[in-house]
């Protein structure tokens, strides 16, 4: 693949995967349920989704689209009852800004090193932004199975 392929494939999963984001939430039609945990989870699907546009603001936004975006990623899992339409907000501005920061790379830009240590090792840009694509998909799954779980377990028959 080349890396023009995987800056257009990059744009596409991120819009996809964002726009399933913002479906998500959407499909929650009582708000406090966005916000339930219980047992085991440990994260409601609010907390989630403001735990993937805190991010995606920050390793893309900030430090390749250079937005200035400071995260407060305490906040992304003890901040409750954001209203849905504060979050369906974020998840849109969120979406625009990575897309916005994706074309900005040049195909050089993805060989070059991620300018910040994330890991316990340095990484191209290029495996950063796929570790950060696979990690919205992984927290996408736990949403939805979030929101299948309280809407069957606290009485919607939309799931």
């Amino acid at each position: 693949m080349s890396n023009l392929t995987l800056i257009n494939t990059l744009k596409t999963i991120f819009e996809r995967d964002l726009n399933k984001l913002r479906t998500e939430i959407e499909s929650y039609e009582d708000e406090d349920k966005l916000w339930i945990i219980e047992g085991s989870i440990a994260n409601s699907a609010g907390n989630l989704c403001l735990h993937l546009i805190g991010n995606l603001n920050t390793y893309i936004a900030g430090e390749l689209g250079k937005s200035g975006y400071i995260r407060d990623r305490d906040a992304e899992f003890s901040l409750k009852n954001v209203p849905k339409s504060e979050l369906l907000n974020k998840i849109e501005s969120t979406k625009q800004v990575v897309l916005d920061s994706l074309d900005k790379i040049s195909v050089e830009d993805l060989e070059k090193e991620y300018p910040i240590e994330v890991f316990e090792r340095r990484t191209t840009v290029s495996f950063f932004l796929v570790h950060l694509a696979t990690h919205l998909n992984y927290h996408l799954g736990q949403i939805n199975y979030h929101r299948r779980l309280t809407n069957h377990t606290y009485g919607s028959q939309n799931y």
